[in-house]
This record gives C-alpha cells, structure tokens and sequence, in this order.
C-alpha cells in the first residue's frame, strides 16, 4: 500500500498550506484595524481643533475676541480684589494706629508713676488717686498755669468761669471737662511756700502739683511736665494749658475742640511768627537766635502761650520724649518747634485771643462768642485780678450754656 493510498503525505501537505493562510490572514487583519484605528482617531482630533483646517477665518476671529474679553473679564475682578485688599489694609493699618497711641498713652502713664516713685514726688499721690478715673474718657484737661505769688488771681479764677465745689465735681462727671491750677514746687521743697500752696489746695481741691522747680526761665520745662502728668492722670481727647490772667468760656472751648474729636494730631491756638529777638536784656529775648537764619528772621509759625490746646496723641508724644525735646527760651516757640517735622494739623481759631470788652462784648452780642480774651499789651488781661469780674460780666457765655451743652 502506497503513501497516498494510505493517506500519509496528503495531510501533512494540507496541514502546511492552512498555517500559512493562517498567518497571512491575520497580518492582514493586522494591517486593516492599524488603518480602521488611524482613521477613527484622526476625526474627532480635526473636530475638536479650534483652529482646524475645517473651521472658517469667522470663527478663527471669533474664537480670538471671545479671549480677550474672557482676560477683561479676569482683570477687572482681579482689579476689584485688590482694591477690596487696598481698603482692608487701610482700615487695619488705622486701628493699629489707635493701638498704639492707646499703648503708648498707658506707657507714659506708667513712666510717670514709676519717675514719682522714684522720686518721691507729689505727682505720685495723684497718680494713685487717678485709678478710680482712668477708664474714663474725658473731652478735655484745662490745666491753668499759676505761681506762687498769684493767689489773687486764682481767686479771680475762681469767683468767675471756674466752676467750684460740687459744681466742678459735677463738670468732670458729667460733660468729662477737668479744670486745675497748675503748679510745681519751690526751690526749697517743704518750705513755706509750697506749705501755702498745700493749704490752698487743702480748701479748694483744684490743683495738680508737678515734679517740677517753678521759674519764669523754667516755663518751658513746666509745659513738658503738665503734659505728661495730665495725660498720665486723665484719658482725655484734648489737653489746654492757658493762664491765670485769661478769661476762658469753657462750653465753647470745648464745643469746638468736640468737632475735631476724630482727628488723631491737632494743634490749636491762635498762630503767630514773630520775630527772633538777638540783643540781650529785651523781653523775650532768644539766645538761641543763630539757629533761625540771619538776624531780623521770624519764628516758624506756633500758637501764642495765652491758651492753646493739644490731641492726645500729641501730649503722649510729649510725655514720652520729654527727656530729649529742646527747650528754647520761651514757652510757646518750645512747644511749636516739638512739633515741628510731625504730620501736625495746625488750627489757627482767632476766638482763643479776643480782646477785653469792647471787643468780646461786641462778638457776642453777634452770636460770635470768645473763647479766651485777654490784653495783647498785656499779655493777658491787664490788672485781671481786679478785672476779671468785669471781663465774665461782660463776654461771658453764662452758667446755663456749661450746664445744657452737649459734647
């Protein structure tokens, strides 16, 4: 029997010619979902190409303005974050600001209470008397600059626009105004001097004694040291020096220092420039003159020392440099020039220096009443201890305005 009969080779041959149509079919295959897989990826890559061969120059632009006023749309919003930034920032940075002045205002009062000590000073007495009323706010401290040989004109004072007694008690309570001579010690300490001052002060109650040597060429360092001993004494919104020869309306003083309450560094008087006096043995005589330029120069421009008044923020300034702050010869040029450099508003109000009657007289007839009034040729008022009843009869605002004003 033969190989074919058999059916031996016949298979074999069959076998080898299936695997290579096998392998020939699935290369092609192969090949045919290679083309099918290109072609079905290549569509929706054209579809989606924005700027595709398939789309028009319409859309092309289209598309382009649509950006731009999509990166408008980014920068306004963006703009309005910032300044939303800008104003949240601001408001921050301003009660920062009244932090700290806050801080620094306990400061010195701390430092005066620590110099007392110290020291042994009157002012230590006060300070401890002054816990009961450091949590109140006052409008303001009217310290009244006396000496030891004015007794007749604190009577003055006194008998007029000086509220006494129950009445001042009342004043502080409820309108927040403090009125005090002021007065330091003599040079002596103890002696008979401060001893009539201590008995004064026994029957009235209206003093505040300072750690200080009075002298007429110690005035400037007298206005350093009432500055930081009120502010460490009263937490007020304004602090006023003015002199025992001066008619004072105190309603309006403080009606019109209330309307500028809101503002942190005020510096209110009647400003004036006079001229720098070089040649010695005349009244306010500068020694200092060099350092304003040549000869025949003016002062920079400060309030007249009859009355001018100060923000907080100002005196605690003072009362924490007061070691390092210049004293010139005269009072009122010393506290101008501690100012000077400071972003300072200065208000020039000429109702603090009226004249005597007529003057006032005629201005509050017309509804303009003074706040201060006193004799420029006198630098105060002329003979005030004999005319200051006459001077409050006249150009006084009267008992009423204190009581019904509101401040």
């Amino acid at each position: 029997m033969s190989w074919k009969s058999r059916g031996g080779f016949e298979p074999s041959t069959r076998g080898s010619v299936s695997r290579k149509w096998t392998f020939l079919f699935c290369i092609g295959c192969f090949c045919a979902g290679m083309l099918f897989s290109d072609r079905m990826w290549a569509v929706p890559e054209v579809e989606n190409m924005p700027g595709g061969s398939t789309g028009s120059e319409e859309d092309k632009l289209k598309m382009v303005s649509e950006g731009c006023n999509t990166s408008n749309k980014d920068g306004s919003n963006e703009s309005k974050d910032i300044l939303g930034e800008v104003s949240k920032t601001h408001n921050a940075i301003q009660t920062l600001d009244k932090t700290i002045s806050s801080l620094e205002m306990e400061l010195a009062a701390a430092r005066a209470a620590q110099d007392s000590i110290l020291n042994g000073s009157p002012l230590m007495e006060n300070v401890k008397l002054s816990e009961s009323v450091r949590k109140r706010k006052y409008v303001m401290v009217v310290g009244i600059n006396t000496a030891f040989s004015s007794r007749k004109r604190r009577d003055s004072v006194r008998a007029t626009w000086m509220p006494q007694g129950d009445k001042r008690k009342k004043l502080e309570e409820e309108k927040g105004i403090v009125v005090r001579f002021v007065i330091g010690h003599s040079t002596t300490p103890g002696g008979i001097l401060d001893r009539a001052i201590e008995a004064e002060d026994k029957r009235h109650g209206d003093f505040m004694r300072l750690d200080h040597v009075e002298g007429y060429l110690e005035l400037s360092a007298k206005t350093k040291a009432y500055f930081a001993t009120a502010v460490a004494l009263w937490d007020a919104d304004f602090y006023v020096k003015v002199d025992d020869d001066v008619h004072v309306n105190i309603a309006t003083l403080a009606s019109t220092l209330a309307r500028h309450r809101s503002k942190s560094r005020v510096y209110m008087g009647c400003m004036k420039s006079g001229p720098v006096l070089a040649q010695k043995g005349v009244r306010y005589h500068e020694p200092e003159y060099w350092k304003f330029g040549e000869e025949g120069n003016k002062y920079f421009r400060h309030a007249t020392g009859q009355l001018y008044a100060i923000s907080k923020d100002l005196a605690t300034y003072i009362s924490i440099n007061q070691h390092i702050l210049h004293k010139y010869a005269n009072e009122d040029v010393s506290l101008g020039s501690w100012f000077i450099g400071l972003d300072v508003e200065h208000i020039d109000d000429r109702r603090l220096c009226c004249g005597t009657p007529p003057d006032c007289e005629w201005k509050a007839q017309a509804g303009n009443i003074c706040i201060a009034s006193f004799d420029w040729s006198c630098s105060g008022i002329c003979k005030s201890a004999e005319r200051m009843k006459e001077v409050h009869r006249r150009c006084g605002e009267g008992e009423n305005a204190l009581l019904s004003a509101v401040f």
